[in-house]
């Protein structure tokens, strides 16, 4: 039986679920508020830990649900809920009616500004992992300058693990990101040298310590166990680093030419709105809340209310692709069993 499903995001976690519902034989809808597919993997340069082209990826994806209905530039309005189901009211002015709703609204990526003592917004010489990314693509950054990089520097948990940012969750990518990207910027500039503050190192993925090991012995990344207490600039222009090493019980202070703050996952207000419409609850980190985080991950409370990605809290991509695949099924068991 062919079933109209909706998606909202159109990441890569909804355009995976597209993807899979197609070869169920049903017609997903995907919603996407931005002008392109692919949501923060299709802004990144490489994936860790094999330095994978994000573009292949988004490639193969955006072939793989070519045949859903997609929408660009367009937001969820309004969802009402029918007794059997809902209507779904975009900003374009259509109505789409299901009985099935899959959100993949992801994640925002935390305001570095927010911490103030790292002097994102302040400094020339301060960027995120994000602007990193982006400079990586090619694209010109005024704050980054290529013919100065002898000394670099990277802040990990970065409004994560910090219960005075509003966000005392691990955001689980940033420690290989740092360690991804630090390696990109030895390969460019192989006399730079590159330091990595971190509080813990958590590397659980597979090859990801393989990666950190890679990065210590063939790349020379100094890792500096310790928080970051200031940041300042001097009177050249180039940025004083104030922290303690605490493996050797003592302060230290480096003068780098750019700093690059791991901005961490919070939730996307997007989500937080939406499930207001339909009473949909939110975990204590607010993100959506999985009927249960062992055997249910990807249901909600709500009857014909999916989740798949970094909606229900930080993911890896193959974690994200994974669970995508997996509501997909869920979604296509109970057209199966209606």
């Amino acid at each position: 039986m062919k079933e109209i499903i909706a998606i909202i995001g159109g990441g890569i976690a909804g355009m995976e679920a597209a993807a899979q519902l197609l070869k169920f034989g049903h017609a997903p809808i995907i919603i996407e508020k931005g002008e392109r597919l692919g949501g923060h993997v299709a802004r990144w340069n490489r994936l860790f830990p094999d330095l994978t082209p994000a573009g292949e990826l988004i490639e193969r994806l955006t072939e793989a649900c070519k045949e859903a209905s997609i929408f660009l530039n367009t937001e969820v309005s309004l969802v009402n809920r029918l007794r059997d189901g809902y209507n779904i009211v975009l900003s374009n002015g259509i109505t789409i009616s299901t009985k099935y709703i899959l959100m993949t609204t992801g994640f925002k990526m935390f305001e570095a500004s927010k911490k103030e003592e790292y002097g994102y917004g302040i400094y020339n010489n301060v960027v995120t992992n994000s602007d990193l990314e982006n400079w990586f693509n090619g694209n010109r950054d005024e704050r980054i300058d290529s013919s100065s990089m002898k000394t670099i520097g990277f802040v990990h948990c970065v409004g994560s693990r910090d219960e005075k940012a509003g966000n005392g969750q691990c955001s689980k990518v940033c420690c290989i990101t740092a360690i991804k990207q630090a390696i990109e910027l030895k390969e460019m500039y192989p006399d730079a040298q590159i330091y990595c503050f971190y509080m813990d190192l958590r590397l659980f993925g597979k090859k990801f310590e393989d990666f950190y090991t890679k990065a210590q012995r063939d790349h020379g990344i100094h890792f500096i166990r310790g928080r970051v207490s200031e940041v300042s600039e001097n009177i050249d222009g180039k940025l004083i680093v104030k922290a303690e090493d605490t493996l050797l019980g003592k302060p230290l202070k480096v003068t780098l030419d750019l700093l690059v703050l791991m901005s961490g996952m919070t939730c996307n207000p997007d989500s937080s709105r939406l499930a207001s419409m339909i009473s949909l609850p939110t975990d204590s980190d607010r993100f959506l809340k999985s009927e249960d985080n062992i055997t249910h991950i990807t249901s909600s409370p709500k009857k014909g209310v999916f989740y798949a990605g970094a909606c229900t809290g930080p993911k890896t991509v193959p974690e994200t692709l994974a669970e995508a695949r997996s509501a997909a099924l869920d979604i296509h068991f109970k057209i199966q069993e209606s």
